[in-house]
Parts: structure tokens; C-alpha cells; sequence
């Protein structure tokens, strides 16, 4: 039996509040990974730079072992809490992948916030040749991800 238990606006709160935070620090871990080469540029991977699935799913981005490895563990460990718990239902779902959605959009921004290569000023298309599709000043996939996770998060809460 839970000592406490958040309303459904304080769960939708501090959901977000931990997505931020992952983000933040998964970010700060990619930065020494990567460092001034983004997208695993130089990193000692595979990598599938053209198939037409990925201008489709990937954004135009080049597949790589890294991030393939990467999404994955993501995506398992937004639902490991779950599996603690012992529950599932499609409103659950619905909050674990609008939390992972939310998380890769706040995290790759804050790639570029954090790193000393970057910095917020220099996040420009001409910049950032691995984003391939930009609009309104950033990225096609964040507008697209940040509207399927706000749906997801409607429906879950």
C-alpha cells in the first residue's frame, strides 16, 4: 500500500519533471560519448547511411549500432517501472512511450545546450547536417514527436 499518491495532474507533473532530468543527464553522457561529432559520427559503429525506410522512420538519419543499441535501452527502461509494478494497461503505455518520445526530443536538444561545441546558439540547420528535415527552427522530428507524445499523454491522464 502506497504511503502517498499523486492526483493525476501531480503524476503528469512529475512525469514530466523525470523526463527533464533523464534527459538531462543522458545528454550530459552522450556529450562524452560523442563529443563535438554528433550522431555517433566517430564513433567505432555500424552504420546504414541510405534505405528508403530510413528517410521514412529515421528522419534521413543514417542507422547506427549505437543508436539502434541506444533507443532500445531507452525504450526498455521507460518500462521497468511496469514490470515492478506488475501492471500494464493501454493508458500505461500510452504514458511510457509519450515519456520516451518526450524524453528524445529534451534529450537531443539538450545535446546540443550542453555541449561546448555547440551550444543553443549554433542549433541551426546549416549546423546540423544529421537533422535533415527542419522547420520553425528546429527539427521535423520534434514537432512530430512532441504532438504524438502530447496525444499519448492526453489519453493516458
Amino acid at each position: 500500500m502506497p504511503l502517498f499518491e499523486l492526483s493525476h495532474a501531480g503524476q503528469f507533473v512529475a512525469t514530466l519533471a523525470a523526463v527533464v532530468v533523464a534527459a538531462y543527464f543522458f545528454a550530459r553522457v552522450e556529450v562524452e560519448i560523442e563529443g563535438d561529432a554528433g550522431w555517433a559520427a566517430n564513433l567505432p559503429t555500424w552504420r546504414i547511411e541510405a534505405h528508403p525506410l530510413l528517410d521514412i522512420f529515421w528522419g534521413g538519419r543514417a542507422l547506427t549500432g549505437y543508436h539502434a543499441w541506444m533507443f532500445s535501452f531507452i525504450g526498455v527502461m521507460f518500462h521497468i517501472p511496469m514490470a515492478f509494478m506488475g501492471l500494464w494497461s493501454p493508458q500505461l503505455e500510452a504514458r511510457a512511450l509519450g515519456a520516451v518520445m518526450l524524453f528524445w526530443i529534451v534529450e537531443d536538444w539538450l545535446w546540443f545546450v550542453v555541449n561546448p561545441a555547440f551550444g543553443w546558439r549554433r542549433f541551426k540547420r546549416e549546423l546540423v547536417p544529421w537533422h535533415k528535415r527542419w522547420f520553425a527552427g528546429a527539427p521535423v522530428d520534434y514537432w512530430m514527436f512532441g504532438a504524438v507524445s502530447a496525444l499519448l499523454f492526453w489519453y493516458a491522464y
